[in-house]
């Protein structure tokens, strides 16, 4: 069985032959989330493809090393200039609280999404903050080599002097002349040389809440120093394979690229994959836009643009039936659709156990569904089409529970066609078999009715009961304003 496996770089902007550069290790480093909301459906759509991604990786028998960052300091509300506040300060500000109290809260929400979502833990999952002295030191390294500058204690990246010597643009395919072009100088930006120019160290207001001694000042890391300084601690110089969000592209990691050449004098990644985003209404899901679903909203149904709620498998189901590179459009239908598909699949693999091994009929060929299946995942992890030859395989599973004597297994065969279908769904593309829950939404509607009535009948025994009995079963009930509200705990 050929498993070569071909992937997008997109740095070369074609696909290309995964050959690691120390085999059977194997480097991989994920973008996460910066930590001060709840983990939202674009956000997962990362988290899964790069699972994929580790658990495949393994099955071909590499040992891989999977770090994926938790940013919790320096990531600026405007993205491109690097101005503006602390994402993290803010939201402590409004909540009233330290910063690292934000970070725990959605740190811990958003790894319990994910095992929810039955991915897999990274091997390391460092945070920004912890990695302080790292970033200083490779921004000691920049400012040696002379691509640098330090400015009233902030130093900023010299993307002029940078790109005298190597492309700056390469990963996006942009050109400086026409960034520029685009630039226009904002306040705050008047120490900079070149509005381009980003911060690697931003000098502390009196107000910055989290900020560090260094060498130039009281202050805080820019926000993409964190992923060069984490990846070369944890895979070295140069490492295989660097993933994130599209979103990420630019600027975040074109300016990664700049800072680790500009530090070690040469490439730091051999291979760049992106997952394209998810689309609601035409329009990309994203905090910023104020358009986005929390898993939390998907897992109880309670957005308003939801007609129920949907499982964690179902969410994963949906995300893997579309490629990682194309964008992902949510809809109820849409998602109601990989629910029936995703129940069907399973209906297939609990059938294989009514199958009777049998010589009559055309013999069972497995070996081309392998093929077609394992030649999916290879041309740059294609799941899509993977499911789809799974599909094919349960409508023939179906065929051989019939025992209408057109198709013939053998006992081994039937044993392998079982091995098979265990190592695909659950191992590779992580899917399991959902236990049926008492909390759907109309069932759930109506015990809150039930104890809303008792409340209004003064029956608080009976109301606190039925609270009480809910939490046993790991649903919790919260007394709003707006009414009752419930949440899986």
């Amino acid at each position: 069985m050929n498993h070569k496996l071909s992937i997008y770089n997109s740095l070369s902007r074609q696909k290309e032959q995964f050959i690691p550069l120390n085999s059977p290790f194997v480097g991989l480093y994920v973008c996460g989330p910066t930590v001060y909301s709840e983990p939202h459906l674009g956000h997962v759509r990362m988290a899964i493809t790069f699972d994929v991604l580790f658990r495949y990786l393994m099955y071909l028998g590499y040992k891989v090393r999977y770090v994926r960052n938790i940013t919790d300091v320096g990531h600026l509300e405007d993205e491109i200039s690097g101005e503006g506040e602390d994402r993290i300060e803010k939201k402590a500000r409004l909540e009233q609280v330290e910063p690292m109290e934000i970070v725990q809260k959605y740190k811990l929400e958003f790894q319990h999404v994910l095992e929810q979502l039955n991915t897999l833990p990274p091997s390391l999952e460092p945070q920004a903050s912890g990695h302080i002295i790292e970033q200083q030191q490779m921004i000691k390294n920049i400012l040696a080599n002379g691509f640098a500058y330090e400015v009233n204690g902030s130093v900023y990246f010299d993307i002029e002097a940078y790109n005298k010597k190597y492309n700056y643009g390469r990963l996006s395919g942009r050109k400086i002349e026409d960034m520029l072009a685009n630039t226009r100088e904002l306040n705050g930006q008047s120490d900079k040389k070149n509005p381009l120019d980003f911060a690697l160290w931003k000098k502390a207001t009196p107000d910055h809440i989290m900020q560090w001694p260094s060498e130039w000042s009281e202050g805080f890391p820019g926000w993409h120093l964190e992923c060069s300084a984490m990846g070369t601690k944890y895979l070295g110089e140069t490492f295989d394979i660097h993933g994130g969000g599209i979103d990420l592209l630019f600027p975040h990691h074109e300016c990664e690229i700049a800072q680790s050449v500009a530090a070690n004098g040469h490439e730091h990644v051999k291979y760049w994959m992106h997952n394209n985003m998810i689309t609601i209404d035409g329009q990309k899901m994203a905090r910023s836009l104020n358009n986005f679903i929390t898993l939390r909203e998907l897992f109880s149904g309670t957005h308003k643009k939801l007609t129920r709620a949907y499982s964690p498998m179902n969410i994963r189901f949906f995300i893997l039936q579309s490629h990682y590179r194309s964008t992902l459009d949510f809809s109820n239908e849409a998602l109601q659709a990989s629910e029936k598909g995703l129940k069907r699949l399973f209906r297939a693999i609990e059938s294989i156990k009514l199958i009777k091994p049998k010589g009559k009929g055309s013999s069972f060929n497995l070996e081309k569904y392998k093929n077609r299946f394992y030649a999916a995942l290879n041309d740059d992890l294609n799941t899509a089409i993977a499911i789809a030859v799974l599909f094919e395989l349960g409508d023939l599973i179906n065929l051989l529970v019939l025992d209408d004597n057109k198709v013939s297994i053998t006992e081994s065969k039937l044993n392998d066609l079982k091995t098979f279908m265990q190592i695909t769904t659950e191992n590779i593309l992580g899917l399991k078999a959902e236990k049926k829950s008492l909390s759907d939404t109309k069932l759930l509607k109506l015990i809150i009715d039930l104890r809303m009535e008792a409340k209004m009948k003064n029956d608080y025994s009976t109301s606190d009961y039925i609270r009480k009995r809910l939490s046993e079963i790991g649903i919790t009930l919260n007394d709003t304003k707006e009414g009752t509200k419930w949440e899986r705990s």
